[in-house]
Order: structure tokens, then sequence, then C-alpha cells
């Protein structure tokens, strides 16, 4: 089978390892792999489908001996193009490792495959009175191996924590083929914190092929309100409010007007068209505590002019909410083509002067930017709808989310909360870190991923030597060529 980068020969003992029909590498299988949910794009030259952590191994083995990268990928709804072969090479794909391994259910833990569907988890449990914690929007859909990839959050990151918070130990896969077991069954076990240096190392150490994750009780009780506002600035002043008074809900969400009404046209879920925004308000926890904490919230939104709050009566009407909120950047398909989503962090009592900049970058390249985001803990996520069929408007979209972004660092904040770096905001690293700083994240990652094959041209800006790919026989490894 001719390939670009792959001999036959190496396809073939690829074949032998995972299974002829668990390969793919032709031209036409390999298009739908190029993609995420990011506007980036990145062909492997070959993808696999291993069922168990054996194959992981025996494909991390061959990559090491024909010196072809390798990169891990689940459900593809990464954002920042973490998943993709950047470089080409060996896709390995874990939708097949998808089980439930074991449930603890007195010690709330469960041990997973990557695979296993965020949200599928939480099912699973439920019977018990159990959840998992970590809600990305995209968690019907994306996997738990991503989400530690990723270090994921979610609207009920402000008090639950994002995906580190909840993971006890990893099996890994490391790059040369080696299998590690790190962290433990403790909830703060001794040595060094080697779980969280993986979470959040976006596949760039090692292929993650088991988790042990923290299960967490459902609350009594649950109350979520939606507030409404005439204008941005009084929503947003709203958020610095909750942390003035000492109050923090389980989620915080903000829209503004343009997303609302996008939203409300295809979900229905009964939000207000002519509002300017709208904060998406949950507690939780003991019945007192809930009704207690509503109260608080109730009274902070008044006094910032909220012109209504609704609160919730029953289930049904809570997962209407919370399916408008989930559903915003599908709902923005039905204006463009094409929606590029960003994810800067800046401080929260900064949001008012944030939005107001961030529409003033947006006139200037001729956009409207659509905000939709975890306002709790100042997490933002503006929105380009663009076409990119049309010559230089991707090129545009992109100059203005670099501009975007760039505004995050100067007032204080970070290129990313939980899309990832990636291949999207690499160039951009040196804003926000000394070259003293991105050496040393670099020395970190080289003496696990010595040979440089395992996710790259990821983080760290290519062109730096950063992205580079070392063959084997570079190092005195082995002198077959693929």
């Amino acid at each position: 089978m001719a390939h670009r980068r792959i001999n036959p020969d190496a396809i073939a003992e690829l074949e032998r390892i995972v299974g002829r029909d668990q390969v793919l590498a032709s031209g036409e299988e390999l298009r739908m792999y190029e993609y995420d949910g990011s506007v980036e794009t990145g062909r492997p030259d070959c993808v696999v489908f291993p069922s168990d952590k054996g194959q992981v191994a025996g494909i991390a083995r061959w990559s090491n001996r024909h010196g072809v990268p390798m990169v891990g990928r689940g459900a593809g709804t990464g954002l920042s193009g973490g998943a993709l072969a950047r470089e080409g090479g060996v896709q390995v794909v874990f939708s097949r490792m998808n089980r439930i391994l074991s449930v603890d259910y007195e010690n709330q833990r469960a041990v997973v495959e990557p695979g296993v569907v965020n949200m599928d988890l939480s099912r699973a449990v439920a019977h018990a009175g159990l959840h998992y914690a970590p809600d990305p929007s995209s968690q019907k859909a994306c996997t738990i191996g991503g989400n530690v990839s990723e270090n994921a959050g979610g609207p009920h990151t402000l008090r639950y924590g994002v995906t580190t918070n909840h993971i006890l130990a990893l099996e890994v896969v490391l790059p040369d083929g080696e299998m590690v077991r790190i962290g433990g069954d403790a909830v703060d076990p001794t040595g060094c914190d080697l779980v969280g240096l993986f979470v959040g190392s976006e596949g760039t150490l090692g292929l993650v092929v088991e988790i042990t994750a923290k299960l967490t009780r459902l609350p009594e009780s649950i109350k979520t309100m939606l507030a409404v506002f005439n204008t941005p600035d009084d929503a947003t002043e709203t958020v610095a409010a909750f942390t003035a008074r000492g109050v923090t809900p389980a989620a915080c969400e903000m829209m503004d007007g343009w997303t609302i009404r996008v939203v409300e046209s295809w979900i229905h879920a009964g939000l207000p068209a002519d509002a300017g925004a709208l904060l998406l308000l949950e507690v939780d926890g003991t019945r007192e505590e809930a009704e207690e904490q509503a109260a608080r919230v109730i009274d902070i939104c008044n006094a910032n002019h909220a012109r209504e709050v609704r609160t919730a009566k029953d289930e049904r009407e809570r997962e209407t909410l919370w399916k408008a909120r989930k559903n915003a950047f599908g709902a923005a398909g039905r204006v463009a083509p094409d929606c590029y989503v960003q994810d800067g962090v800046i401080p929260r009592t900064r949001l008012p002067e944030a939005l107001r900049r961030i529409a003033e970058i947006g006139r200037r390249h001729g956009f409207e930017v659509g905000n939709i985001f975890h306002a709790g803990d100042g997490n933002l996520h503006p929105m380009l709808c663009f076409d990119g069929r049309q010559p230089g408007e991707t090129e545009r979209a992109i100059a203005t989310a670099d501009e975007i972004i760039t505004l995050c660092i100067e007032m204080g904040g970070s290129i990313t909360g939980e899309h990832g770096v990636g291949m999207e905001k690499d160039r951009l690293m040196p804003l926000l870190f000394s070259e003293a700083d991105l050496e040393l994240m670099k020395r970190v990652r080289n003496a696990i991923n010595p040979l440089g094959l395992l996710n790259p041209g990821k983080i760290f800006p290519v062109g730096k030597g950063c992205g580079e790919i070392h063959t084997p026989a570079a190092v005195g490894g082995d002198k077959r060529t693929a």
C-alpha cells in the first residue's frame, strides 16, 4: 500500500499489532481525521484503533523503531488542534477502548478506559447518587482520556474544579512503549505529583490507557436561576459582586445579547431575545444551603439591575436552560459555515472592560463577536462566525482571535483556560512565558519524550527547536526508516 511517509512493510507490521481492520491508510479514510473542533488541520499518514493497552504499547514501540510521529485522539471535539497530526505519522484513536472497568461505590472512584464518554460515566453511577463532576459543554461526546490530556473544565468548574482535581491515578504508555502507573488510590499521595504533570500535558508525555477517577456525591438540592440584564456591563458587574460578597455559585455562565438570539432561534428555551445579557446561575448543597445561597444570588442580581431573575421550577426546566448553554456553539452553525471559539482568561473584576474591548477588536476586523463563557472564573469564549470558503476569511478570523488573546494577557490573564495550547496558540506562548520558563518546560518534555515523536509540534512554538522530530538514527537507535 503506497504511502507518503510510512512504507507498506511498516503498515503491514502495524496491522499485525492491532489487526488489519483496525488500521486506516487510504487518502479518503484519513480525510475524516485531519480535523477537530478548531480551525486547524493536520492529516495523519495512518490511523489505528487499539482495543487494549497492550496494543497501545505495541504501537509506541513500532513508532520508536520506525521514527514515525504518534498522536493520541479521543472523540475529536478538541478546540486547539491538540489531537491533530501536525507532522503526519500515526494517529491512535481510543474509541474502541471505551469500557468502565470497575466502580468502587463505597470509596467513590471508578476505573475507566480513555475512550469512555464523559457523560456516560455519570449516567452509569447516577443510580448510586454519584456523578463525575467535570462537565465540558461537549460532555455528551468528549472522552475522559481527552479531558485528561487537556485538563478540561466546564460550567461547574467554579465549585468543583477542573479535571486534575478529579483524577487519582493514571496508567500511561510512554513514548518508548514502557507502561507505567502513576498516582494511587489515596486522595493525597506522597512523592512528586506525576498525575498533575501528565494531566494537561496535551498528549506530549504519554498515551493514557487507564484512568482512576474520583466520583462525587450528587447534591441533595439544586437551584438553577436565569438572571436577565439590559446590558453586558450590568451582568459582568454582578459577577464581580458575587466575589466581593463571598458568594460562590456552583456555576455562573454568561451569554451576551447576540448569542442569546442565535441560541433561542434554534433551542427555543424561552430566553429573552431583547436582553443585552443573561447569567445562568446554579447553587447546590443541602436543601437549606441551596435555598440560602439562591436567595443571596437573587439579592445580588437585583442589586445590580437585573430586570428579572427566574428560578427553574423543575428538572425539565433546568435541563432546558442547560441545553441552551451547552448547544450554543452548535447554534452558531446556523449563522455561518465556520465558527472559531477562543479560550482566554482574565481577572473577573475586568470582565466589563474586556467585553467592551473585545467588541471593539471585532468591529475593527469586521466581525460581530458573540460571547458565551464561564463568567464565574473569568474564562472567556469569544466566538467568531465566518465563511472559510472565502479567500482570506480564515486568516482574518485568526488575526482577530490572536488580538483578543493578547488582550487577555495584557489584562493579567492567560491564553487558555481549558481548551489547551495545542497547535492553535503555540506561537503565543512567548507572550505569556519567559524563554527560561519555556526552556524548563521543554526539558521536562524531552526527559520523557526524548525523540520528540509523541505529539510533535504542540504547545511550544514551532521553529524554535520545539516541533522537531528526531529519527532513531540521529540518536544512535535503529537505522531502519519507515
